[in-house]
């Protein structure tokens, strides 16, 4: 709840008064209270501030709460969780106790690795919630995930009102809505207008529950990723973005040419704000819960012929002086030259490694194996798929063309599935592949377990070998990275305690360069 005020001293004091506390935020220009200030903010202020129609629709429900659900004790029994499903599956035991841990819970984060079974999970205790009280399931996931919600739903017989992250809705009905949010690491930004408008559902006085599901609550590594999921389940520390940033993201204000900036992309006080989470943040390893095969990884360093290298470096140096070139008619930024070699550097050598990565493949179909490949870019999977065909998925296609892909590769009409990160690596069971090829890595330790558990899933015979081919600095830097931002990710949701060594990107460039 925002109150705009003109800035004088008399109204600012008595609003500092008010509690539950408010918190100025200076770009909006006033206060923001949660709603249980709205009556004290009435009493004081009602004469001297409009109430916005919505605001009024808010409060009206506020004062006609919702009845409170039945204790836990009661729903667990309503949940059936031993009971067998009509498709004849059985929940297996780490679904059963995640669904107790979530009807204990009205906001929650379920941050399981992918292929756990999370679907399930939330639908067995949004069934008990059904079963005990008026509420409808309101489910927030990509446009290309609902049919498998459909699936799931029928499966458990609840019925869910499938909506798209592009398109949220503005309100809640007066009945009461359970809201699941699914791959929940797509709020991972305040800036973002898709987590202003998850943020307003989740205040909602009609809500009476929000579970969030996401194998990667904190993608990069920062803790600035983990404030959106925390402040939509209400959480105390997520109540002042300010105070959090300048807690566990080393938030400060930097000097620029634009004049002072407030950066929060820092990391402080991991082992604090892991203790603080884990209530409300259940993240569960498979080599914890489950008895899945191995994964493994194999790296498969490619040296160049001579002839080979030397056109490497000129296509390297053609981005180079192009981009120098645009920086000095200014065209781009100066500053951002190298990211962007760097990312030209990957695009090119994704190119190079086309001829190791078709010999791989070509090895691992002579040994019968089904494969799937990743890579960042679209052009050298275009070119890959001239040569040996097989399925093809990227952002280009229909939500349902990609599914078909994934349809034909799983049922063994084709033993090859090329994919780009974005859309291979987001909802798919691929688990008929016993290797995962990856010409590059993406920028986040996130990606890349979404990449490689797309094959590692629950249902998988074999274990999983994951072929890493690594060409020239800049695998060996982004390698790097992900070994770093993968520490503190561990730090933060691990099963166990561990120290963080930090190391500089520019000392991590140092070590690359001196390698190469």
């Amino acid at each position: 709840m925002r109150v705009v005020s003109p800035f004088d001293a008399v109204t600012q004091a008595q609003l500092r008064r008010i509690r539950p506390r408010g918190h100025w935020h200076g770009p909006h220009r006033g206060w923001e209270f949660p709603l249980a200030a709205a009556g004290i903010l009435q009493q004081q202020f009602g004469r001297r501030f409009t109430v916005t129609a919505a605001l009024e629709e808010w409060l009206a429900w506020s004062r006609l709460p919702l009845p409170p659900l039945p204790q836990h004790r009661q729903l667990v029994a309503a949940a059936d969780l031993k009971q067998s499903l009509p498709d004849g599956r059985t929940p297996l035991l780490h679904q059963r106790s995640g669904a107790r841990w979530l009807l204990a819970r009205r906001g929650a984060v379920l941050a399981d690795e992918m292929g756990l079974g999370k679907t399930l999970t939330v639908l067995l205790a949004a069934r008990a919630m059904v079963r005990c009280a008026e509420v409808r399931v309101l489910v927030v996931a990509p446009v290309g995930l609902h049919p498998h919600w459909r699936r799931e739903g029928d499966a458990v017989g609840l019925p869910l009102q499938l909506v798209s992250w592009a398109r949220l809705p503005d309100a809640l009905p007066a009945a009461g809505t359970l809201l699941v949010v699914d791959e929940a690491h797509y709020a991972q930004s305040m800036k973002a207008q898709r987590t202003a408008g998850l943020l307003r559902l989740a205040r909602h006085p009609r809500l009476r529950a929000i579970w969030m599901l996401t194998g990667t609550p904190m993608k990069n590594g920062r803790p600035s990723q983990l404030f959106p999921l925390l402040a939509a389940i209400d959480h105390p520390i997520a109540r002042d973005q300010r105070t959090f940033e300048e807690r566990y993201c080393q938030g400060h204000w930097r000097e620029g040419k634009a004049g002072k900036r407030w950066e929060a992309a820092g990391v402080s006080q991991l082992e604090e704000l892991r203790r603080l989470t884990r209530p409300l943040i259940l993240h569960r390893r498979k080599r914890q819960v489950v008895d899945l095969p191995p994964k493994q990884r194999q790296h498969h360093p490619i040296v160049l012929p001579d002839d080979t290298s030397i056109g490497f470096d000129h296509r390297v140096d053609l981005v180079v002086e192009d981009y120098r070139r645009r920086a000095q008619l200014g065209e781009v930024r100066s500053d951002a030259e190298p990211l962007a070699v760097l990312t030209a550097m990957r695009q090119i050598a994704a190119e190079f490694k086309l001829s190791a990565a078709e010999q791989l493949l070509y090895q691992l179909h002579q040994q019968g194996h089904a494969v799937v490949l990743f890579s960042a870019f679209i052009a050298p999977l275009q070119l890959l798929h001239q040569r040996i065909g097989g399925e093809l998925m990227t952002g280009r296609q229909r939500p349902l063309e990609r599914q078909q892909s994934v349809d034909r590769f799983q049922q063994g009409k084709s033993n090859c599935l090329l994919a780009t990160y974005g859309t291979g690596s987001l909802g798919f069971t691929l688990h008929r592949a016993r290797h995962v090829v990856l010409l590059e890595r993406p920028w986040t330790p996130g990606d890349l377990e979404q990449a490689e558990d797309r094959c590692h899933r629950l249902g998988m015979g074999d274990g999983l070998t994951c072929h890493w081919l690594q060409l020239g600095p800049a695998d060996q830097l982004v390698d790097g990275l992900l070994a770093s931002k993968a520490e503190r990710i561990e730090v933060l949701l691990g099963p166990r305690r561990q120290s963080l060594e930090r190391q500089s990107l520019p000392a991590m460039v140092r070590a690359c360069l001196q390698v190469a």
